[in-house]
């Protein structure tokens, strides 16, 4: 994550859903195909995954 570190975009106020827990959901969606919506409750929501996903 160290690494990985410098590609995530900085928080500007509000603060930040931990990108290791969204990486890990993006990462758990393109693996079994699933919808964005039906992503587990634990990498965060649905709407943040699709976002980061998209930059």
């Amino acid at each position: 994550m160290a690494r990985l570190e410098r590609f995530f975009p900085k928080s500007h106020g509000k603060p930040r859903v931990d990108d290791s827990r969204v990486l890990s959901g993006i990462v758990f969606i393109n693996r079994n195909g699933l919808r964005w919506r039906d992503a587990p409750e634990a990498h965060g929501p649905h709407k943040t995954l699709y976002t980061r996903w998209k930059r």
